[in-house]
């Protein structure tokens, strides 16, 4: 077993949470407002899984400050992943806790496929001062899904649980800020699963679904975080900010249960932001660094040895702020870092350019617009809140991205009435995608030389097609997102992004991978529309209508490339709060009973019922 005992001590020392937020106090009224305006509050933001959905689509950052629960404009790969294709509203009663009057809230519901959603929290502590919360989510289903390839049905597990306390205290010149959470979930990898021919044979059988697969074991997956930091606070002649973090994210087995012992991911990160004012502007530097540390059982520590290098990787930005009457801007540049990985043919060192600026060209008009860089660790940890069924015996090289423009304008056009357009294009470095799941046949020969490969496997999780040196992908994008409230009666919101990849090859590259896979774009729409509709008719009765189209996805199977069928989900919730603690509400999901897939060989839930109840105490 590969250890690292300096990693186990720092986080044994670790109590708790870094802060997150930004050191400066920048005075940016009209600017907030209008963000505020432009953001619709969300009424529940689950913490895990929603029963309702057996995984999530690739999640990708907003092209604006705000994230949206479903978005691949902005960011060429998956970050920051909600939790499921469409939430589940619980309703408003939820966040909207009286500070004075309700310290807790519950929130159960239960529908079909043995759907289970619950939620608990408390605020133990909820002064000026101190503020210590408690808090714990349940997501689970056991029903069963039908396989699109043969509408042959099988059983899709999940339950996922996560639960954590925070603490935050205000001193007069900082705010110190502490966390932990725990992390169990369970599920099976119930993928359909091609049979390809032995290694050795040119013999196919083209839609053959393999037979030395596992669909019944659960997988288990555990996570542990923890993390603290300080900030400064008010108007400090110095500020700062200094936190640390540190992240345990273990799977239970590898390919197949013969194995009991999966690979551990041990990630401690350093956050920290030192500036001071220059005039009526800001200087300082901000960055990240991680170190990634890997326990693998022995059985790999020959076959992986490579993939599993003990890594660090670092981000820092050295800027100026500047601040005008209706201006704001940033200046710098952000060095990306990695040191340490053996199989790594990019480049250590990549500088890229870190402008960012905003202007009110209007009342209630900004213009705004950045050139941007980052770095994108892919581990395994990041890489689960993509897809929970990517391969545990893969670990994928982090993706630079050296190059991340965008350039919008949101304006107020009416009364109640939101607009937002906006654009850009994005490189990346060492990019990837997912294969779907394709097994071979035993062979005698091969059978003795890799028995891993020929044991009776958990079904094939999605590996990286990409990830290694000289793939280059590129992505341009445009999109527009309108948003109307009419008083606390109607809300509606549109949202259109549409999406041009591309990708690149060296030569060595081109030729281990397969013709068909040398210009797509695995599992990204071309095309995507958010839909939203809410009436209110009565103060304590809502009804909203969700609707989600996602075009021009494709799948990696084997050599082959397939077109999945477009997403094309409806949903409809209702709400009723009888008084101030107590409430219940109702949804139906995918009412167009759709035949969907979320990656090739995982279906999704056909029309399913939920209800439940919401509760303040």
């Amino acid at each position: 077993m590969k250890k690292n005992t300096y990693i186990q001590l720092i986080a044994a020392l670790m109590l708790a949470g870094y802060s997150a937020g930004t050191v400066a106090q920048e005075n940016k009224t009209n600017e907030k407002a209008l963000n505020r305006e432009m953001t619709l509050e969300r009424e529940y933001d689950p913490t895990v899984q929603d029963a309702n959905k057996v995984n999530t689509l690739p999640v990708v950052k907003e092209p604006t400050v705000t994230k949206r629960p479903i978005d691949y404009a902005g960011f060429t790969l998956p970050a920051n992943p909600e939790s499921e294709i469409t939430r589940l509203s619980s309703g408003k009663i939820m966040t909207q806790i009286p500070a004075n009057r309700k310290r807790g809230y519950l929130h159960f519901g239960g529908g079909s496929y043995l759907n289970l959603d619950g939620d608990f929290g408390y605020h133990l502590l909820n002064t000026d001062k101190d503020k210590l919360n408690l808090w714990f989510s349940h997501r689970s289903t056991n029903g069963n899904v039908k396989y699109l390839q043969n509408d042959e049905k099988v059983k899709a597990k999940i339950n996922d649980n996560l639960g954590g306390i925070d603490f935050k205290h205000t001193f007069e010149k900082a705010i110190l800020d502490m966390g932990i959470k725990y992390g169990y979930a369970t599920y099976n990898y119930f993928g359909y699963t091609l049979l390809s021919p032995p290694l050795w044979s040119s013999t196919y059988y083209p839609g053959t679904a393999a037979t030395n697969t596992d669909k019944e074991t659960n997988q288990a997956d555990q996570l542990i975080q923890t993390n603290i930091g300080i900030q400064s606070a008010g108007h400090v002649p110095f500020g700062y900010l200094l936190g640390i973090d540190y992240t345990r994210f273990s799977h239970k087995y590898g390919l197949n249960k013969e194995q009991d012992e999966g690979v551990a991911e041990q990630t401690v990160g350093i956050d920290l932001d030192l500036n001071t004012p220059l005039g009526d502007h800001l200087l300082g530097v901000d960055g990240r660094v991680e170190v990634f540390n890997y326990t693998q059982p022995n059985y790999l520590s020959d076959i992986y040895q490579d993939i599993f290098d003990n890594y660090t990787q670092a981000v820092l930005s050295p800027y100026l702020k500047l601040e005008g009457d209706n201006w704001h801007a940033r200046i710098g540049a952000k060095a990306l870092i990695v040191a340490g990985l053996k199989n790594d043919a990019g480049k250590t060192f990549t500088l890229t350019p870190n402008l960012s600026a905003d202007v009110t060209v209007a009342e209630q008009t900004v213009l705004y617009g950045k050139i941007d860089g980052n770095l994108r660790s892919n581990s395994m940890y990041e890489i689960a809140q993509i897809t929970r069924y990517a391969s545990p015996l893969f670990r994928i090289q982090p993706s630079r991205d050296w190059w991340d423009s965008q350039l919008g304008i949101k304006s107020r056009l009416a009364p109640g009435f939101w607009m937002n357009l906006f654009g850009g294009y994005r490189m990346s470095k060492n990019d990837y995608n997912f294969i779907s799941p394709v097994l071979y046949e035993k062979g005698e020969n091969f059978f003795e030389i890799f028995p891993l490969y020929f044991r009776p496997k958990l079904t094939n999780p999605f590996v990286s097609l990409y990830g290694q040196n000289g793939i280059e992908s590129k992505q341009l994008y445009i999109g527009a997102d309108f948003k109307y409230s009419y008083q606390q009666w109607v809300d509606i919101q549109l949202k259109g992004v549409y999406n041009n990849w591309k990708l690149g090859f060296t030569k060595d590259n081109l030729e281990i991978q397969p013709q068909a896979h040398q210009s797509e774009r695995i599992g990204r729409p071309v095309m995507e529309i958010n839909a939203g509709v809410t009436l209110r008719p009565m103060t304590n009765l809502s009804a909203s209508l969700d609707y989600y189209l996602a075009t021009g996805r494709k799948a990696a199977v084997g050599e082959n490339v397939k077109e999945l069928k477009n997403i094309n989900e409806l949903n409809l919730t209702g709400n009723y709060t009888l008084n101030d603690t107590f409430g219940i509400y109702l949804k139906m999901k995918n009412v167009l009973f759709q035949k969907q897939e979320l990656f090739y060989g995982y279906p999704l839930q056909s029309f399913g019922v939920m209800a439940g109840f919401n509760l303040l105490f």
